[in-house]
């Protein structure tokens, strides 16, 4: 876990090899995030006023078109 928790507003890299299939611009085929960089748009943690564990808590906004929920140790903090 790293030691300073990430909060929405944050910029951050994805750091190793996520292969996604919903990028707008490559619709249906494999696309690998690595490297790509985005904003933290929200950390999931309660959904309908309960609390989660989700898989993927960490929501990553990396254009106006595409967001992907991601695990925070697949992330790097940037300045």
């Amino acid at each position: 876990m790293l030691s300073n928790p990430m909060k929405a507003g944050d910029r951050v890299r994805v750091k190793e090899s996520v292969v996604v299939y919903h990028h707008p611009e490559h619709r249906n085929q494999a696309f690998d995030l690595q490297g790509q960089e985005g904003e933290v748009a929200d950390l999931v943690k309660e959904w309908e006023g309960k609390p989660i564990s989700a898989n993927f808590p960490v929501l990553v906004k990396f254009s106006k078109k595409f967001k992907a929920h991601l695990r925070e140790d697949e992330l790097e903090t940037i300045e």
